[in-house]
Parts: C-alpha cells; structure tokens; sequence
C-alpha cells in the first residue's frame, strides 16, 4: 500500500493530484476531462427478456466521498504531528488521515491527468477494432479505449473459423435461434441479423446507425425476445415511451449516463406514430448534445447505442421513415403464444433467452461468422444507399451477403408504406390536384375551400377527411396553412408535389400541386 505524507492544504492538493495522475488509484480513467472508477456492480439477478439488463461493471465519477474511500482502501495518507513523551519532550509520530472535502473538491476539479488513460465507453460483448482484430480479452483495451466487461465469460474466439465452424455457426443462427420467429419476409430475417451484430461491427465501421423498429400484428409474436437478443449480450435499458419531445428529449439524455449498449422503447401503444424530431436528431447525430438533468451545464457524449422501439402496426413520420430499419413479423394467427412448441429449434425461447450459457452460445457463433467475414476482407456490398446510414448499410449488406443471407433493406417500400406522413400529405395533395388541377392558390383560398357545405340540414365536407390538419387534428387557420405549405415546397409524396410562388400582385404567397405520372 502506498504511503502519501499530506500537510497544508495546498501541499495536499499537490500532493494528491501527482499521485492521481501517476496511477495510484488501479482502474482509474478519465473519460471527457473527469477521472472515473471502474467498479463491480452488485446485487445482479436474473432478468427477463423484456426488462432492464445493465452491465457487470459501472464505470462511475470520482466525486468527493468515494476518493475518500478509495484512498483509504489503496493508500495510506498521513500527516506527521508532534506529541510529548513522558519526559515532556515533543515526539514527532504518524497520523492516518482524511483529507477535507474541501481539498477533495480542489483535487477534482481539475481535467487534465496526463497520466492516465482515455476511457472511450464500457463494452458488454467483443467488439472488432478498427484494423479487424476483435476486442475480445475483458477488461481495459488501449487501441481503442474500451472496456470490455463482458456479460457472459467468453471463451477465445479464433481469428481464422474453420470451415466446420462456420457452418455451424449459420446452422445455430438460421436453423434454430431465428428459425421459428414468423418472419414477414427475408428482409425481416436479414435485417434482424444485420441489427444483431451491428454493435460488435459499430467501431470498425465508424458509421451511424439506424433506428430498429420491431412491430408485428399480433401481441405474443416474439418482439421482446428479438430485442433481449442485443440486449442480453451487450446490456439493454428497457424504458416506456414518452409520448412528448420534452420527456422524450430527457430519457434520452439520462440513459446515455447509464453502461449499455442497446436501449429500448417497449410495447408502444398500438398504432402509435414515431415522428419526433428529437429521435431524428439523435439517430443521425456522432455526439448527443443536451442539458445534464438537474444541472445547468451541457453535456455531450457519444452516440453509441442502438436504438430500438417494439409494439403493435407501429407506424412512422416525419423522416422517421428514411432513418428506420424495419423487423416486421406476422404469426398469421389469433393466438401465437399457443403455438405448439415442440417442433421448435428451440423451444421456448423467451426464457431461453435469459439463460447466460445460451447468451454465449448466440454470442459464440455470431462472432464466428463476423471473423469469417473478416478473413475475407470485409467485403462491402457498393450498391447500397441509406442517407446518413450508407456505410452501415455497405457493410452489413456484405456481411449478409457473405453468408448468403438475402433480402437486406428490401423491405424499404414497406416502411414508406408505414410512413403516416407520407400518407396524410400524399393523400392531401392528390385530393388537392383533383380538386384544382394546377391552379395557383393562395393559402387563404385553400382554406375557404375546405368549409363544410351544408346541404339542407345536412354537412358535407368537399374534401372528404383529406384536407390537411394541426397535429391537434383541427383544420388550420389561414396563416397555419401558409406556414404548413411552406414547408412542404418542393417535396415530392408520390406522385405529386407542392410548388410555391409570388401573386402576380407580389404580395403574397400561391401554391399549387403538380402532378407526373411517369
């Protein structure tokens, strides 16, 4: 145990900062200019598929109280004082000691510790480095700042798979662990997988990915054991969804101060529109940037995480559309969770799934697979494109292609087919250009159009419900109307388009819809 002689308040604030910055405290790191601790977590049990599953290990900021601690259990801080013997002459001896808080304070509050090593973020499964090696020993991993603390004990993983071991692997992946899911399609089943192995391929790839919706008809359908598959194996955050921007915008930036790798937003009600411009932001941004909770100062932190919402005939908005990867699943019966059982790959799979042998196993073969792949080169497939996402497409793209796995991204034209914004505007424009060809129209005249007829005693609505609203669900006043086409201009739904232009008086404002049927 190392001994540290303090005395003056500023000779202990010297002191103790040099000793910091030289490593006296093991598992100490500094992460964005903070030192933090790595510790064990205790307390863990057994979690279901459908609940929060945090990591071993916590990587937690030195405040003032637990330095305290953590010199008293790996230094011997003491200050030297006088006494008088039995004679009366002063007799210099050792006093153990705590420093104030006040001195513990000044000893944090600085960011610099050249000394010790960056942490880049906590790690739940292996990842693959940036040159195609895998991060695969637990504990700190200086290439790339990493901490690896696993949920399984993982044996190595072989960086050349025989044959045989592929094999295997494709066998236990397709012809069991998702064999028996109803699976919409072979896009549902291919992006699932490329959804699976996305946090172990994230570092390598340095890409941005998509937000995961997993929606089936029917309750019972296997939704939550798709998502405990990432969400056992690198620590998953299971949270209800907030159905405003400002709650939504608050669980987003409290969760990213917790050690997981996947978050999601359980069972949404059925029907509900994802259109939040906060989620937009956040699965197209490197670095999330807000307010800490409970503070005044602005964090920001990277964007690591996968993102994931299950429910019911989910439907999308806004540009949730372009930013969404869809797993849809579709049992085709009244009560899927009475499904005999006995012929499955694995029967089931819901508590299976909790099970950390069987974790490792599912773990196991996936990385078996990803080193394949690797061995290979890391072949991308060029001809995909997903806005933002393009890299992540080309690569899981051609690792899915490299196991022979079809139908990637193939269902893109079902998500526009959930994309409720594409609907009510595409609806709105062709009931407008029906209505009015391609004459210009100034907001104001739109809106008189939509006045309710009253024939006798009753009320007819010329645009038949398809008339554009406030997302309060009323008809806009004239000036709301303006500003809702103004944003609209030039974007393209179906096969039509709003235009926008001057008055021939030039005070004010037309619109018109423009329709091309090639």
């Amino acid at each position: 145990m190392t001994r540290l002689q303090i005395g003056t308040g500023p000779e202990t604030i010297r002191v103790l900062k040099k000793e910091l910055a030289n490593g006296l405290l093991p598992d100490t790191y500094v992460s964005g200019g903070a030192l933090v601790h790595m510790e064990a977590v205790s307390g863990g049990l057994a979690v279901a598929a459908d609940e929060d599953s945090p990591l071993p290990v916590s990587a937690s900021t030195i405040n003032p109280a637990g330095l305290a601690g953590l010199l008293a259990e790996h230094a011997r801080v003491y200050r030297t004082k006088i006494r008088k013997d039995d004679q009366g002459n002063p007799e210099p001896y050792d006093e153990e000691t705590t420093p104030s808080r006040e001195v513990l304070s000044a000893v944090l509050a600085g960011k610099t510790w050249p000394g010790l090593p960056a942490l880049r973020g906590v790690i739940g499964a292996p990842v693959l480095r940036r040159d195609g090696t895998l991060l695969q020993q637990p504990g700190y991993d200086p290439a790339t700042g990493f901490y690896l603390a696993s949920k399984v004990a993982l044996p190595a993983v072989p960086d050349a798979p025989t044959a045989e071991q592929v094999t295997e692997a494709r066998q236990f992946l397709l012809g069991r662990f998702l064999r028996d899911f109803p699976w919409s399609s072979a896009a549902d089943r291919a992006n699932y997988i490329a959804l699976l192995a996305t946090p172990i391929l994230r570092h390598f790839t340095r890409s941005l990915t998509p937000f995961a919706l997993i929606d089936a008809t029917m309750p019972s359908s296997g939704k939550s054991i798709l998502t405990a598959g990432p969400g056992m194996l690198y620590g998953q955050r299971v949270m209800p969804w907030a159905y405003t921007e400002e709650e939504l915008r608050k669980s987003i930036t409290a969760v990213f101060a917790e050690q997981v790798g996947v978050v999601i937003w359980d069972n949404l009600a059925e029907g509900t529109v994802i259109d939040s411009a906060n989620l937009a932001l956040l699965v197209t941004a490197g670095v999330w940037s807000d307010r800490q909770l409970g503070a005044s100062r602005n964090i920001a932190t990277v964007n690591d995480r996968l993102w994931m919402a299950t429910g019911n005939n989910l439907q999308v908005g806004g540009d949730m559309a372009s930013r969404t990867v869809r797993v849809h699943l579709d049992p085709d019966m009244p009560r899927p969770e009475l499904r005999d059982q006995s012929g499955f790959g694995i029967p089931h799979l819901d508590q299976w799934i909790t099970d950390p042998a069987n974790q490792l196993t599912v773990l196991w073969h996936l990385l078996v697979l990803v080193l394949d792949w690797t061995r290979q080169g890391a072949p991308r497939v060029t001809g995909l494109s997903m806005r933002q996402f393009t890299p992540w497409a080309q690569y899981l793209g051609g690792f899915l292609a490299h196991h022979g796995i079809d139908g990637f991204l193939t269902n893109a034209a079902d998500v526009r087919g959930i994309d409720e914004d594409e609907q009510r505007w595409g609806a709105f424009l062709a009931c407008w250009h029906d209505r009015h060809g391609s004459r210009p129209l100034t907001s104001a005249d739109l809106r008189r159009d939509a006045e309710p007829m009253h024939l006798g005693s009753d009320e007819h609505d010329p645009w038949d419900g398809q008339f554009i609203t406030t997302p309060a669900g009323r008809l806009p006043n004239a000036l709301q109307l303006g500003r809702l086409l103004t944003g609209q201009a030039g974007r393209w739904r179906g096969n039509h388009v709003l235009r926008t232009g001057t008055h021939e008086r030039g005070n004010r404002g037309v619109y018109w819809v423009e329709r091309r049927d090639d």
